[in-house]
């Protein structure tokens, strides 16, 4: 298996992202007006949000991807999402270290994010980023009625910590 390699989302990767994304999470997938609306927001000067893709250079499939919002310095891990057979494989943290890259470009001085309190693997990643949970958001998740667990990470706190792996 190849190393993913990681790029600037564009319009053209929608319709493999897509995929993905109703693979991964069929009964809240985000709709295709969903990602035109984030990538109309991820180029120019006055650019608010960040997309990255993961693509398999071998087969040229899109393996993951992720986004981040960004305004006022506080980040908005909008998405993220890696293929189930790159499970276990370190993507995730390679995308979300991504993310927090482009916050600190972007000014941030926090980042949050939500995630289904069902999704251990998830809160992990991100505990290990230094991420705290700091509240929930009842029934975030529709149409399943799924709690979000809301959590925070201080930028400043995580610079240089060097322990995500």
């Amino acid at each position: 298996m190849s190393v993913p390699v990681l790029r600037g989302m564009r319009w053209w990767d929608i319709a493999p992202v897509l995929d993905l994304e109703y693979e991964l999470f069929p009964e809240d997938a985000w709709s295709p007006g969903m990602f035109w609306s984030e990538l109309a927001h991820a180029r120019g000067p006055q650019a608010t949000r960040h997309y990255v893709v993961a693509q398999d250079p071998a087969e040229g499939r899109i393996v993951g991807y992720a986004g981040l919002a960004a305004a006022g310095g506080l980040g908005d891990v909008q998405t993220i999402a890696v293929a189930r057979d790159q499970w276990g494989t370190g993507l995730g943290a390679r995308l979300l270290t991504d993310l927090l890259q482009h916050a600190t470009a972007f000014e941030c001085d926090e980042v949050l994010l939500e995630v289904r309190v069902d999704n251990t693997r998830a809160q992990k990643l991100y505990e290990r980023f230094g991420f705290e949970p700091i509240g929930f958001r009842r029934g975030y998740y529709q149409p399943g009625n799924i709690d979000a667990l809301v959590m925070r990470l201080h930028v400043h706190d995580a610079q240089g910590t060097g322990n995500h792996g």
